[in-house]
């Protein structure tokens, strides 16, 4: 079993750390916009599913009047 050394994985980290591509701030803030849209999108979808079976509901069953 290999022995922990903090300095090597420190080192280690710092070697991957500088292999990560970072993002742009203006990437950053489209895709946050991007996520943020297409989050209120989906919620008003399923809003309006939830809206149409509700009302199914209501003239199937007379139920959530």
């Amino acid at each position: 079993m290999a022995r922990f050394d903090p300095v090597g994985f420190v080192r280690e980290v710092r070697q991957e750390v500088a292999r990560v591509t970072w993002p742009t701030r203006r990437e950053t803030l489209i895709t946050t916009g991007l996520v943020l849209g297409l989050s209120a999108l989906a919620a008003l979808f399923f809003m309006l599913v939830d809206w149409i079976i509700a009302g199914v509901m209501r003239l199937l069953f007379g139920v959530g009047v």
